[in-house]
């Protein structure tokens, strides 16, 4: 995606940490066609090296291997950096549910780590990944920043939790951070393999491989699911904005528009379909309902919109097109 409309000076240093994962290498991706210094952070416990390997021979682009439950770590990757795009973290409800304090430690206490190595080393301001599962047990619809409801998940947990770290640290000690509440962002580089794989991709490799995937429930379970270069806008927005009343703020980074689980998968079949037709006749099988899961989610993005100018320019079924495309190419092989 093409970000220099959004003004962003080349002469900045920007440090992605999990740059290395789906979102994070895709922001390193764009912050680099714009001219900027990118250093990336990453463990690769869950990013890839596959996933940067074209960025390695650039002249402005710098890995680190490093892992932000260490605050030594954070200090030095923060170390002459302008901006933080914080996407570190252990994803997933389920794996927080398997192991909630492996998730706390990472979430939390890493969180924790950045922030005060941001405070310390002087960086201008923090955009991190916040997560829509914050908004969990409210069922009110479309899902406002200021209305949330008690937390389904250890993972939810620790997304709040950076919400009200992040508040306290701006108030204490004056420090410049935007909270992004992702709403299940599907695209080109995410991981279809592994037990906590995302419904899109997982759904796209087991479709390939004509088999039938597994729904959850009767499919009548709804996301607002968002494509992967509406988030880099966010992104990219929440750095370049220098509007005082949109800082120190949390925002839904969505379509504003929902689709259930169902039609997703008529969806996928649809487009795969194109590639080869045997996928038409596939039919799902439907499971359990999965612990911790939120029947539906939709996004108000009138705040964004508002103070942070945000139009989205993929809504679902482009977005997905551009997804089933890259999978196509990337994933025909297995």
């Amino acid at each position: 995606m093409n970000i220099k409309h959004l003004k962003l000076n080349s002469d900045k240093s920007i440090l992605v940490t999990g740059g290395a994962g789906f979102i994070g290498s895709n922001l390193c991706e764009s912050i680099l066609e714009n001219g900027n210094k990118v250093r990336c952070l990453d463990n690769l416990s869950t990013g890839k090296k596959t996933n940067i390997e074209k960025l390695l021979a650039h002249p402005n682009f710098e890995f680190v291997e490093g892992d932000i439950t260490t605050l030594e770590t954070c200090m030095q990757a923060c170390t002459g950096i302008d901006f933080v795009l914080h996407q570190a973290a252990l994803g997933s409800v389920p794996r927080s549910i398997n192991n909630p304090m492996k998730t706390n430690e990472v979430n939390i206490s890493g969180f924790l780590n950045m922030l005060w190595a941001v405070k310390e080393t002087g960086v201008k301001r923090m955009v991190y990944a916040a997560s829509s599962s914050t908004y969990g047990d409210s069922k009110s619809l479309p899902k406002v920043e200021d209305v949330i409801g008690k937390p389904l998940s250890p993972y939810a947990v620790t997304k709040y939790v950076n919400e009200l770290y992040a508040d306290v640290f701006a108030k204490t000690f004056g420090i410049e951070t935007i909270g992004l509440r992702y709403f299940n962002v599907f695209g080109r580089k995410q991981d279809p393999n592994g037990a906590y794989a995302a419904v899109i991709p997982k759904f796209v490799l087991t479709l390939m491989k004509h088999e039938s995937p597994t729904i959850n429930g009767d499919g009548n379970y709804s996301r607002d699911f968002t494509y992967i270069d509406n988030v880099i806008e966010m992104n990219i927005r929440s750095i370049v904005s220098e509007d005082k009343n949109a800082v120190n703020q949390i925002y839904n980074v969505a379509c504003g528009d929902r689709t259930t689980i169902q039609d997703l998968f008529d969806h996928l079949v649809e487009n795969l379909g194109e590639y080869d037709p045997a996928i038409k006749n596939i039919e799902p099988k439907y499971g359990k309902v999965r612990d911790g899961d939120v029947p539906h989610s939709l996004a108000s993005i009138d705040k964004a919109k508002s103070l942070l100018g945000y139009d989205p320019q993929f809504d679902f079924k482009i977005g997905l097109k551009e997804a089933v495309d890259w999978y196509w190419s990337n994933l025909k092989q297995n």
